[in-house]
């Protein structure tokens, strides 16, 4: 009668023979590859740390080239001043430190800056937006942001399409800036905005002066559209649109 081996021998003689030969080799050369194991493990774990380390004294990675995404109002050479990157430097070198100096200008916002190899900075900025001209006694009009912060631009280099306001009141500047982001249309058409006394904005679009609270929200001020809408299908004309009534435009003609 023939005999049947059972099934799996083959691969049971496999590992028998592997566990074999394992046990067969010196202490010394597992303990050997065991260690160089370990260390191609924490190479590329390291790898991170150490690999731009090892980059950055290669002269193929030095800074060949600056370039600036996003730049309107700042002058260039003021922010490549900040900077402070010469040819000597390695693209490899820590960059959220470079993007701290940016933002140390008064007109940067925010900066991101990325390496694209072998030899260029590629900087992202964005720059804090002139939402009005204002004017201060005895000085000329100088460009301020929504958040009231003054800002250093020239309007006669850099013209600005920006409404007037009468005084650096921040919530004055705040409501412009709301304007500016989400009504550009009414944004636009403000010639001129003033704080009068303590409880009520002025804003000049065209010829219609538009009174609301200093408490009034972008929202309110987008009420008088349906308005003027209506006031020019009857063919009407007010020179007053006031919002300091809840709920309420009340249109004043001439």
């Amino acid at each position: 009668m023939a005999r049947k081996e059972p099934q799996g021998g083959a691969a049971s003689d496999a590992a028998t023979g592997t566990s074999a030969a394992n046990a067969s080799r010196p202490r010394w050369l597992r303990w050997l590859q065991a260690t160089a194991l370990l260390a191609g493990l924490a190479a590329v774990v390291g790898s991170p740390w150490w690999g731009p380390r090892a980059l950055s004294h290669l002269d193929f990675f030095h800074v060949r080239r600056v370039e600036m995404e996003g730049v309107r109002y700042a002058r260039t050479s003021e922010l490549l001043a900040l900077l402070d990157v010469d040819t000597l430097q390695s693209v490899w070198q820590p960059l959220p430190p470079l993007a701290l100096r940016l933002e140390g200008h008064p007109l940067v916002l925010s900066a991101i800056v990325e390496r694209r190899l072998p030899g260029t900075l590629h900087i992202r900025l964005t720059e804090r937006e002139p939402v009005a001209l204002v004017e201060q006694k005895g000085q000329p009009l100088m460009p301020a942001d929504a958040r009231g912060r003054m800002l250093p631009i020239d309007p006669v280099r850099t013209p600005l399409d920006v409404p007037i306001a009468t005084a650096p009141d921040s919530a004055l500047l705040h409501l412009l800036g709301g304007l500016r982001a989400s009504a550009p249309s009414i944004y636009r058409r403000v010639a001129r905005a003033a704080a009068v006394g303590t409880t009520e904005f002025r804003l000049q679009l065209d010829s219609v002066t538009v009174r609301t609270p200093r408490n009034v929200t972008v929202a309110r001020v987008r009420d008088i559209l349906p308005v003027e809408a209506d006031l020019a299908r009857n063919r009407l004309r007010v020179v007053e649109l006031d919002l300091r009534f809840r709920d309420q435009v009340i249109a004043r003609q001439p």
